[in-house]
């Protein structure tokens, strides 16, 4: 699939730093390609923190903006945050 704007929502942020949240049904390795998110180029920054949350999966994976030249952005491998419960 493809970067939908609709699933990207800022949460906040300050001092030139924002925190994101990405809802998707990609798996993290489409959401972590370079150029995934190149149409928030207007919206995100380096050093943005990313939480992307896949419905299909579903897992939640933590990404920083690495690069941003205004018209292509790269985006952290990220780390997964387990969803599991063995209690």
């Amino acid at each position: 699939m493809a970067y939908a704007a609709s699933g990207l929502a800022r949460l906040g942020g300050a001092n030139g730093f924002s925190l994101w949240h990405y809802k998707t049904a990609d798996a993290k390795a489409a959401v972590d390609t370079s150029g995934y998110f190149n149409d928030a180029a207007n919206m995100l920054n380096v050093g943005d923190v990313v939480i992307s949350y896949d419905t299909a999966t579903p897992t939640v994976t933590l990404m920083v903006v690495l690069s941003n030249d205004g018209a292509a952005v790269d985006v952290s491998d990220g780390t997964a945050i387990s969803l599991t419960d063995t209690d």
